[in-house]
């Protein structure tokens, strides 16, 4: 499957988070350094001007622990053709940042609110007090329709049995302000599974993924760097992108053939995808 450059580009700027969800193993994470070296954060942006990428300055971690995140969305908006897409649980967010990375040119916000109750809130993980991330919210949320009215703005729970009895009181309520939204919980790979689906991997069509040390890898679910194909530090992304290591990748992936790659010979993703259309397989 030839893909000439990807759409959308992910860059773990840290790895700190201040949340612990259940579902998510970012606290297993044992990479270093804690955070991303400027230069090359703009090498990644640099190498990739001009290709209409949409940028999301994250990875497995909460954007907001890095205070650079207004100076990173407006590094990347210097190109006309970049956007720029944030998820965050909001719990550090304030309106001082809200103001700043609105007027950095911030392009998608999705927040992660896992309940609609501080029981069931804490039961998630998140980590934080629910009222002051429900404030924390509201408040962009109004900023944004002063400032950047065309901005996306979604908040989105996990379908969890945990919150399943909140879930349309959630709807109902966030969905005066925004788009509200219940999205499916993905197993990340090597969580327990012990086989895979042969199935493709939408992911391999359009996305790429760098972690904090500038490794490259095949997935965003790569929390152990269990499929690398490339390092910044000395490729540049187009070199790395179609690289003899992603080119065959992708095309295992293309056709389904996820037991022949370490990383994704323990993965269930995207089991009820539909690849009906997909070419060659």
């Amino acid at each position: 499957m030839k893909v000439p450059f990807p759409k959308k580009i992910q860059i773990e700027t840290t790895i700190l988070c201040n949340g612990n969800c259940t579902y998510c193993p970012q606290k297993q994470i044992k990479r270093r350094p804690y955070y991303m070296p400027d230069e090359m954060i703009h090498k990644i942006i640099d190498d990739s001007r001009g290709q209409g990428i949409i940028f999301r300055p994250f990875l497995q971690n909460e954007p907001f622990t890095d205070k650079r995140m207004p100076e990173i969305i407006r590094y990347i908006k210097k190109d006309p053709t970049a956007s720029v897409e944030i998820n965050t649980n909001a719990g550090l967010l304030n309106r001082e940042l809200s103001e700043a990375i609105i007027d950095a040119g911030l392009d998608c916000i999705r927040f992660s609110i896992d309940g609609f109750s501080q029981e069931t809130f804490n039961a998630s993980g998140k980590g934080t007090e629910y009222d002051k991330v429900k404030e924390n919210v509201i408040i962009f949320l109004e900023i944004a329709k002063k400032k950047a009215p065309s901005m996306e703005t979604y908040v989105r729970m996990v379908d969890m049995d945990i919150n399943k009895h909140e879930q349309k009181e959630y709807i109902d309520f966030w969905s005066k302000y925004t788009h509200a939204q219940i999205v499916p919980l993905y197993n990340w790979p090597w969580m327990g599974q012990t086989g895979c689906i042969p199935r493709p991997c939408p992911k391999i069509r359009d996305e790429m993924f760098f972690c904090v040390d500038g490794n490259a890898v095949l997935c965003c679910w790569d929390f152990n760097e269990r499929a690398v194909i490339g390092n910044v530090s000395s490729e540049s992304v187009t070199e790395i992108w179609n690289g003899e290591k992603n080119r065959s990748f992708r095309e295992l992936l293309s056709k389904g053939k996820r037991e022949e790659i370490t990383l994704c010979s323990r993965c269930d993703g995207f089991a009820t995808y539909d690849f009906s259309s997909w070419p060659g397989y």
